[in-house]
């Protein structure tokens, strides 16, 4: 298991254009804060949906890496997202983990996306991901 402290420290040093803060992780879950600017959003002024996927997954790799430590050594095999409604432009996105299978080598979880503030799904997302040990 890794901690909040540690996850932090080893996304600062090893993938920093990571854009996201890790507000809680454990008991097969995690917490994200994926910051919005300019650059994450398309026309229209909503959150790209690129932007959206990339949150999800770096949500699901933070609860991973919570339950079987900092494992670098793992691989996204699939990532299926439903977008629901338009994300604000102007408010992060907020991402609620849930690992459903936590397997040896396949780990699968869920993600529910929102926009800070609004209490009601822009997205929701399963992906899994490969462990190579």
């Amino acid at each position: 298991m890794a901690t909040k402290a540690e996850i932090t420290a080893f996304f600062e040093k090893e993938i920093p254009h990571f854009n996201c803060i890790i507000e809680e992780v454990g008991n097969h879950s995690a917490l994200t804060r994926h910051l919005v600017g300019e650059r994450e959003l398309r026309f229209g002024g909503t959150v790209s949906g690129p932007t959206l996927m990339a949150a999800a997954d770096v949500s699901l790799y933070v609860a991973i890496i919570g339950e079987i430590g900092l494992v670098t050594q793992t691989a996204t095999t699939s990532l299926n997202i439903n977008f629901l409604r338009k994300p604000a432009g102007d408010k992060d996105i907020i991402c609620k983990c849930k690992l459903i299978k936590v397997g040896r080598t396949l780990i699968v979880g869920e993600v529910s996306l929102y926009s800070e503030g609004d209490d009601r799904e822009v997205a929701h997302a399963v992906g899994t991901y490969a462990v190579f040990q």
